[in-house]
């Protein structure tokens, strides 16, 4: 499978970036060192899917779970975060690539919210996208999404009835992005960490034990190509040629 191939590629793909402090404990570096190594990756990944055609880009960067983390390890995230986005504005704005944040961003800092808001409102005509998970959790997405709901019923807006599948979908963090067709998670764990709950149903998964700082266009293509031979039969039966 070469760059350009159209055969099967997904249009979005999602990624639990996981592995950065295992990257840093391996080589005896502190834990931020794994994260500013996976930070690289990040801009990889970004050449990546635009080289092979991949829409959309969905990356879980930082769970509501993570804030009971150190506070050293939290405060070097989030520099680290800015860091990223002074570094990478540019290039996303001549790649026209658009970036979105979802998740609770209340319970991000000023001085974190404001950087993101620029790119966000710098890059928001672009089609193509990264969609950062900060301070995330599918749970909190469903919650956002029902208290929503119940606000519209509450004030005469919305009847029981009017409530199904279409309706939830609308009320989530993006609901103009399509669910991910193929969810990639490093580092050979076997869970989804509450991410992406509802957009997750029938996306495909893909497993590797590649720490995510070590994630490269070869691990890339091999995601892409196991991707290519599944077949995606949402519930029915599959089709024999």
């Amino acid at each position: 499978m070469t760059a350009g191939t159209t055969n099967k590629i997904p249009n979005h793909i999602a990624v639990i970036m996981d592995g950065n402090g295992r990257w840093a404990q391996k080589r005896g570096k502190d834990r931020l060192e794994g994260h500013k190594a996976g930070a690289e990756t990040v801009r990889c990944m970004l050449t990546y899917c635009r080289d092979y055609g991949v829409h959309y880009l969905t990356l879980y960067a930082f769970s509501t779970e993570n804030w009971s983390r150190p506070e050293n390890e939290i405060q070097g995230l989030m520099t680290l975060l800015i860091s990223f986005l002074n570094e990478n504005k540019e290039s996303l704005v001549q790649k026209k690539i658009r970036l979105r944040i979802i998740g609770r961003r209340q319970d991000l800092p000023s001085d974190v919210i404001k950087p993101l808001e620029l790119v966000e409102q710098e890059t928001c005509e672009f089609e193509n996208q990264l969609i950062i998970a900060l301070s995330y959790s599918g749970r909190s997405e469903l919650v956002h999404a029902v208290r929503s709901i119940a606000s519209g019923v509450a004030s005469g807006e919305l009847k029981v009835d009017d409530v199904d599948e279409d309706l939830i979908a609308s009320n989530l963090y993006t609901p103009d992005v399509p669910d991910p067709d193929l969810i990639i998670r490093t580092s050979g764990e076997m869970r989804v960490s509450n991410f992406l709950l509802w957009q997750c149903a029938y996306s495909e998964f893909y497993i590797t034990d590649v720490l995510w700082p070590d994630f490269r266009e070869d691990d890339f293509k091999r995601a892409l190509e196991v991707y290519s031979h599944r077949q995606r039969r949402f519930g029915g039966v599959s089709r024999v040629n």
